[in-house]
């Protein structure tokens, strides 16, 4: 990623880059649905990221995006999936750990992200034979926790 971003330019970069990965192509309305703005909006972003040389758009065209765009796409991607995995791990509700994987997506700091990164795919990736045998347990008594905090036992 060689260009520094605003976390909005992010966001629609990371959009596009979805709606691309779901139906091969994306369009103003499907980036408009994605992030829940007005399509003129999205217009005036799209001629934005153009000019800047991190989308290819033309009017009433689709949208493709350049190789620097997709990098920053895809990025932003994995650390939102990254941040959700991990929130969801400590047992934060689905719908709010998507809300507030995006807070963090665009607020620490790389070598903060890196470690999350590693955590997340330590507890998510690796074979019950690969992980240390108390991991389990702790998870296990981590929800013991948490519903004994809930309940006010």
């Amino acid at each position: 990623m060689q260009k520094s971003v605003s976390g909005r330019v992010e966001d629609y970069l990371k959009a596009a880059y979805e709606v691309i990965e779901q139906k091969g192509y994306a369009r103003i309305k499907d980036i408009s649905k994605e992030l829940g703005v007005k399509p003129s909006t999205v217009v005036e972003m799209m001629r934005k990221l153009h000019n800047r040389g991190f989308v290819v758009y033309e009017k009433y065209g689709g949208i493709t995006l350049t190789q620097p765009g997709r990098e920053i796409g895809e990025t932003v991607k994995m650390r939102h999936d990254t941040f959700q995995k991990f929130l969801e791990i400590i047992l934060v509700p689905e719908d709010v750990a998507a809300r507030d994987a995006h807070v963090l997506e665009h607020r620490l700091d790389p070598k903060t992200i890196c470690q999350f990164t590693r955590f997340v795919e330590f507890i998510t990736q690796t074979t019950a034979a690969e992980r240390p045998k108390f991991m389990g347990r702790w998870m296990e008594q981590f929800r013991k926790y948490c519903k004994k905090k809930e309940t006010g036992a």
